[in-house]
């Protein structure tokens, strides 16, 4: 490993660290009793428990802000298979899909190539009472585009100067803006690119992609690096999710995001289910419906 390669490596850990936060898992306490299983993942039952705790949290986000008329963007952020889809699933498996709404922009069209980089990003910003998710963002021009060589460097250079100045502005408008970055260890994300090659359930999620960025390790390092010196500010700060334990990853990212929206919970009103109507003779009818199979 040469000079260059460890000074980048010392650097992007002191970058992601939060609050002199160590990107290592941290050690296990008192508190973990129960929860952690022997190789130190969380157990199911614990985390199923948490999450439809957190879950019901997020409803009562989703009422605040569809009652409030509160403009929210959360990005996510990492290298591929960090766990972005987990968590992303996790968040939004228990609201609407028009309150917290996903985009997971494919690759540009050649006429959106022409236009302004975030343009295609902002016409799918939120609207008043919406949540609108990334599932990676106009980051990726200062990320997977650089690290690709698919944009000029000079371009990079201008995007991440002007990218504070943009968020600033919406900022300003009143949108809330998260942004999460997923940080996944060198060990674990080989693990999981293996998984994709061998586990015939998730071989559709490698790409050609996944495996050049597989070896560009370092490149991916040096960008998140110069991302997070550009962008990291305190109006829009990068919240850093330890990614390797899957679970504690969408349960401590779920429970960031509630802590930065000011949602107050409302009174849930009594409900009483209605007595089902009197049949007034009506039969079921003698139909040989195409039942399925029970091949369970």
């Amino acid at each position: 490993m040469g000079r260059k390669d460890k000074k980048s490596m010392k650097e992007g850990a002191e970058k992601v660290q939060k609050g002199k936060q160590a990107t290592s898992k941290p050690a296990a306490g008192k508190d973990d009793a129960g929860k952690l299983n022997k190789a130190g993942k969380m157990k199911r039952e614990y985390y199923e428990n948490e999450l439809k705790r957190l879950h019901g949290e997020l409803v009562a986000v989703q009422d605040w802000v569809k009652k409030t008329g509160t403009k929210v963007i959360v990005i996510f952020e990492g290298r591929d298979a960090a766990g972005k889809g987990g968590v992303i699933k996790a968040l939004t498996e228990r609201v609407s899909p028009r309150v917290f709404r996903l985009e997971a922009l494919p690759a540009p069209t050649e006429r959106e190539k022409t236009q302004l980089f975030a343009q295609r990003y902002i016409s799918r910003f939120p609207a008043g009472g919406e949540i609108v998710i990334f599932d990676r963002s106009y980051y990726n021009q200062a990320l997977v585009n650089r690290v690709m060589g698919f944009t000029e460097e000079k371009k990079v250079e201008r995007f991440l100067e002007l990218v504070p100045l943009f968020e600033g502005f919406f900022i300003d408008a009143g949108i809330i803006l998260i942004k999460f970055w997923l940080e996944v260890d060198m060990d674990e994300q080989t693990r999981r690119f293996q998984e994709r090659i061998t586990d015939p359930r998730k071989t559709w999620k490698l790409s050609p992609m996944d495996l050049e960025a597989h070896r560009r390790w370092y490149d991916y390092s040096r960008a998140r690096d110069a991302v997070f010196k550009a962008t990291d500010t305190n109006h829009a700060p990068w919240y850093v999710v330890r990614s390797n334990d899957k679970r504690r990853a969408r349960l401590n990212c779920i429970a960031q995001f509630l802590s930065l929206i000011p949602y107050k919970k409302a009174p849930m009103p009594k409900v009483d289910l209605p007595k089902r109507q009197k049949p007034e003779g009506y039969k079921e009818p003698d139909y040989q419906y195409r039942w399925v199979k029970e091949r369970y």
